[in-house]
């Protein structure tokens, strides 16, 4: 079977993607940036076997096709939708500034006229949950207006209809997660008890690949619309208060009949400024309840989506399990901006990262960063790290004094000081996460890249320094930012000292 995929390199697209190329299918992507999609399928090769089904990608190159133009480019589409079987559509352009409803029909009515002039069988469409009313947002409008537009076109059309998408990366989850982790104290207008109910998006991928292999209705060309939820009907008051409970975080909800979505619109810009500009228009559709009415997905789908406590916890493993295989040294390429005050956001974490360059070998590197702590110490401002493990001791952590097992070598487990050693990769890396008490998660990671890596050994090398925080609500973004100071010290002196002992270990 032959599929197309546009928004390959969206949330939801990129998740289908991975998912498909598991299940063998050679898939066609409909991309307007060629490098992102480049950087995802990296990404999906270097996570090896899925988790769920042990099964390993293919070799991309042999299963997947890229073809470079926007959603609304007639020879581009016409090009996309030559001999394909299944097309999936998944486009919207609700965060690209413009008109989205004018630019998401235009984009729509192409698109059906290239499917059904290339003679696709069937296309799958992911829309938004709602009834069919004059009181429909704006961008629940636009979402049904594209399901009957494509329904026009005489191809056979599978339409999904979701409400809030749970997962690692949905924007709907890091915006609940981020009001969470941001206030202790919310002031919850009335949408905020608007019904919802939500769907974790590996349920809303495994429909969107059954849909692909759904036999066709007896009628012929008969499109279909499913209605798709998770078992529970909350508010979305209940998802920020699950997400709270699972953090450990104590928030305070308190209702009030006043704040207009506009209202509430501005509010989100000042607390969470990056994500106004979609947010604005999401929130405008907060007052339409969006829950399964019609129950055809149970009967047609062998499915049953996982609970909003299961989908909320899957989420943050998926992060958690994203974060294990990053290479924080791959953030670099991002220094050339000046750095700020705090560092920058990756996800929910926050990130200090360090480079420089020293022309020794990998190993010589490597063992200079090996040897840290311990009777060796950390390189610099010595005294700021005994006065951290001081306090720590005093609240009750380990402070400082568990010293190393070994001096010059260290392997997974190895207590360091104040960490532990998570990752020992020699003469590549080592990660080492933090046991003192936070109001939060820290890691520190040590990476040593050759300058060319077709050399034989030899230097020059680029030592990347990076520590991680992922903070546990407002104390922890607090903790970090007030100390941000004392780590411009510690760690830029940690760092100039491996360069230096690095270099003094090549002297004879």
């Amino acid at each position: 079977m032959r599929i197309l995929l546009t928004g390959a390199t969206g949330y939801v697209g990129s998740c289908l993607l991975a998912a498909l190329l598991r299940r063998g299918y050679e898939v066609r992507c409909l991309v307007r940036k060629a490098a992102k999609l480049e950087a995802i399928l990296g990404r999906l090769e270097a996570a090896g076997p899925s988790s769920e089904e042990g099964t390993t990608l293919p070799a991309v190159g042999d299963a997947v096709s890229v073809i470079v133009g926007d959603a609304s480019d007639e020879v581009a589409l016409a090009e996309a939708c030559r001999g394909v079987d299944v097309a999936y559509w998944l486009v919207h352009s609700m965060d690209r500034g413009v008109d989205f409803e004018r630019a998401d029909r235009l984009a729509a009515e192409r698109f059906a006229d290239a499917a059904r002039a290339a003679g696709v069988s069937r296309i799958v469409y992911l829309g938004g949950l709602g009834a069919e009313d004059d009181r429909l947002s704006a961008h629940l409008r636009s979402r049904h207006e594209v399901g009957a537009i494509l329904r026009g076109t005489g191809v056979e059309v599978v339409e999904f209809r979701a409400s809030i998408v749970i997962g690692a990366g949905s924007f709907s989850f890091d915006l609940v997660r981020t009001l969470v982790e941001r206030l202790p104290v919310m002031i919850c207008p009335a949408w905020l008890a608007t019904p919802t109910q939500p769907i974790a998006v590996d349920d809303v991928v495994a429909y969107l690949v059954a849909a692909a292999d759904l036999p066709s209705c007896p009628a012929g060309n008969a499109s279909r619309i499913y209605e798709i939820g998770g078992p529970q009907r909350v508010s979305y008051g209940d998802i920020m208060r699950e997400y709270a409970r699972q953090r450990g975080l104590r928030r305070l909800l308190i209702p009030v009949p006043v704040l207009t979505p506009r209202l509430s619109s501005l509010w989100l810009s000042l607390v969470t400024p990056r994500y106004s500009k979609v947010g604005r228009k999401l929130i405008d559709g907060l007052k339409n309840p969006t829950v399964v009415t019609d129950r055809a997905a149970e009967t047609d789908f062998p499915i049953r989506p996982r609970s909003l406590a299961v989908a909320v916890h899957d989420a943050m493993a998926r992060e958690d399990a994203v974060f294990e295989g990053r290479r924080w040294a791959d953030i670099a390429d991002a220094e050339e901006l000046p750095r700020r005050y705090g560092g920058r956001f990756e996800g929910p974490r926050l990130v200090d990262h360090r480079h420089a360059t020293v022309d020794v070998t990998p190993a010589e590197a490597f063992a200079a960063i090996e040897r840290i702590g311990g009777k060796h110490g950390w390189y610099g401002h010595q005294w700021l790290w005994n006065l951290r493990g001081w306090i720590d001791r005093i609240i009750g952590g380990p402070g400082m004094g568990r010293g190393r097992r070994d001096p010059d070598h260290l392997v997974a487990g190895d207590a360091l000081d104040c960490w532990k050693v998570e990752v020992c990769d020699p003469p590549r890396r080592i990660r080492l996460v933090a046991q003192m008490l936070l109001p939060g998660r820290g890691w520190l990671e040590f990476e040593v890249i050759r300058r060319n890596p077709l050399a034989t050994g030899e230097g020059p090398v680029t030592i990347h320094q990076t520590a991680v925080f992922d903070p546990r609500g407002l104390g922890g973004l607090a903790y970090w930012y007030a100390i941000w100071p004392l780590h411009e010290l510690v760690f830029g002196g940690m760092l100039s000292g491996i360069v230096a002992r690095a270099g003094r270990s090549t002297q004879p």
